[in-house]
């Protein structure tokens, strides 16, 4: 398989990564997300590479075995994401374990309150 190209291509692959796993549900149009208890734990960066929320001991597994780094997004390094390569975005079962780490970590962070205005009824 080729490493995908195109924004829509990614998408594509990140939407079966999410989907493989039970509880995961991607929000977000233009920017896909995935989130849990007001913590996103994923996503599709706007510079079109996925970005995985991983705690200190994965996150380092992570970047050496993948030769990859912490992701920079929005003028600051995001410490607790890593850069996930186009090259493994197509290699879903591999992915999916780092993917589920990822989700799991999210289960331990502690939540954040909505930050949506409520409708007065």
């Amino acid at each position: 398989m080729e490493t995908p190209n195109s924004r829509s291509e990614k998408i594509v692959l990140y939407d079966k990564l999410f989907a493989m796993h039970p509880d995961a549900v991607r929000k977000g149009d233009t920017m896909p997300y995935t989130s849990l208890n007001g913590n996103m734990y994923s996503y599709f960066t706007k510079d079109d590479y996925l970005a995985l929320k991983l705690p200190a001991q994965k996150r380092g597994e992570f970047i050496l075995k993948y030769d990859t780094g912490l992701v920079f997004q929005y003028g600051i390094v995001q410490k607790e994401y890593v850069q996930v390569p186009n090259s493994l975005l197509q290699k879903t079962e591999e992915l999916k374990t780092w993917f589920f780490d990822s989700y799991d970590y999210a289960t331990t962070l502690k939540p954040k309150p909505s930050t949506k205005v409520k409708k007065k009824e």
